[in-house]
């Protein structure tokens, strides 16, 4: 019978830089048969830190890693079959009403492409400026500063492991070349950095289910996760990246909610302007995990058709809503009630994950919605409170794309408001002069044929 040790870890810097009531406690459970082998680390920063709009941001975020042998000593593994890992949040957290991390990916940067190293940068800024972090909101609002980088398992629960090491691979000509194209369409390029910060990204997502989950466990309100990552995912196929997307950060989230919390039912709400068709392909077959995407008709990458509802035993569990340019507000709210609300609740989750892509915003410049600030603090009021009703709260928003950095940011933060029940702060930010009539008909008709086609 194995025997389990409780190891408590205190990062000696981190005691000097954390309030009172934002310790950075941590609790790791291992199994005896697993102490032998493995190995914890906590990782320093590695390279200096860079000044974007006034605020600091490191290359490489604090991260907290495992290693336990040596064909992983470079790419730590996950602790599958090998140990039960319980990563306990403070009393703190579970009061905590948003908890999210940071993951920049500073040197994954081409200048002048849309997926640059200034977005995440201007949304924290946007978080600052309007006093919506742990700074001015206490215990209300934490950040999650230290978290560990994703493995090569992790990844490879969606992605191919000869896509992964390839990847690894391509990096010593990335950085001989300064950037190179990683995937046919050109769209998606890789730095030095890629790999790395594309693994740290994926972690952040892993460790807010973490600490959403633990919050669950003591508090039937327990925090809104939200992983502020790039670079994005919901594009990148299990074979390969695609769309400015390198790791499927959303879908490598769900398993790993599967696999190590034993949360069977993931239920993933896209509302990028384009379809999540990586995420899509990742579950497609797939019973246990609902992907509903709402996205611009004819948009890239093409594909999220209607009648694409799944196959074998999955066939039903996808669903396609690609709506007319020009959708808005009314449009999105309508969505919401008649076709994302029974469909999550006749599936019955356990958890909500949110590819969260503000690109469907009026201002942006790579589609054709005309949704505004006022439409994400909707969607993020809605779908906390869906996750109360359906699944102990359990939900984590993951930053998919939104390339006006205005837009982007101030829309965010709208969500941080409605995720901790102040108003939208829309009306001061939004010039409505932007707007022009709703697709309205064609919007009915294709909720219409949604409903019918999943009997709603």
């Amino acid at each position: 019978m194995d025997t389990f040790i409780l190891l408590n870890i205190f990062p000696p810097e981190l005691t000097t830089k954390h309030k009172p009531n934002q310790t950075p406690l941590i609790h790791f459970v291992f199994s005896k048969s697993f102490v032998g082998v493995a190995k914890m680390e906590h990782q320093a920063v590695l390279r200096r830190p860079v000044l974007v709009g006034g605020l600091w941001f490191p290359l490489r975020p604090r991260v907290v890693a495992f290693k336990r042998s040596r064909f992983y000593e470079k790419h730590s593994t996950s602790l599958k079959n090998h140990s039960k890992v319980s990563i306990s949040c403070c009393l703190n957290e579970s009061m905590a009403k948003v908890i999210y991390s940071v993951a920049p990916a500073m040197g994954h940067n081409k200048e002048a492409h849309p997926e640059c190293s200034a977005r995440v940068p201007a949304i924290v800024s946007a978080l600052e400026k309007l006093e919506l972090t742990p700074k001015f909101r206490g215990s209300e609002i934490i950040q999650l500063e230290d978290f560990r980088t994703a493995t090569v398992e992790d990844i490879a629960s969606v992605h191919s492991r000869s896509y992964v090491f390839g990847l690894e691979k391509a990096m010593e000509q990335a950085s001989e070349q300064g950037f190179i194209h990683i995937d046919g369409s050109g769209p998606t390029y890789a730095t030095a950095t890629t790999f790395e910060e594309s693994l740290i990204a994926a972690g952040a997502g892993l460790s807010l289910v973490d600490h959403v989950v633990a919050a669950s466990k003591i508090s039937q309100n327990p925090p809104i996760g939200f992983a502020l990552i790039r670079p994005p995912g919901h594009h990148a196929v299990p074979k390969g990246p695609m769309g400015f997307c390198v790791f499927g950060n959303i879908a490598i989230a769900a398993r790993y909610a599967q696999r190590v919390h034993g949360l069977k039912r993931v239920f993933i709400i896209d509302f990028d302007v384009h379809h999540g068709n990586g995420t899509n392909d990742a579950f497609y077959d797939d019973p246990d995990i609902f992907f509903l995407s709402t996205h611009q008709d004819g948009s890239y990458p093409g594909t999220g058709k209607i009648d694409n509802i799944g196959s074998g035993n999955g066939e039903g569990a996808t669903l396609n809503l690609p709506l007319a340019g020009g959708s808005g507000d009314i449009a999105m709210r309508t969505v919401f009630d008649e076709v994302i609300v029974p469909s999550a609740q006749r599936f019955q989750p356990d958890i909500i994950l949110v590819s969260a892509g503000y690109d469907g915003h009026v201002l942006d410049p790579l589609a054709n919605f005309q949704f505004t600030t006022g439409t994400y603090y909707m969607l993020a009021s809605n779908i906390k409170q869906l996750a109360k009703e359906l699944c102990g709260g359990r939900c984590v928003f993951f930053l998919e794309g939104g390339y006006n950095l205005d837009s982007l940011s101030n829309s965010v933060a709208d969500s941080f408001r409605a995720f901790i029940g102040e108003p939208s702060m829309a009306a001061k930010v939004d010039d409505f002069g932007y707007l022009y009539d709703e697709p309205s008909s064609k919007v009915k008709h294709a909720i219409q044929r949604i409903k019918h086609l999943h009997s709603l």
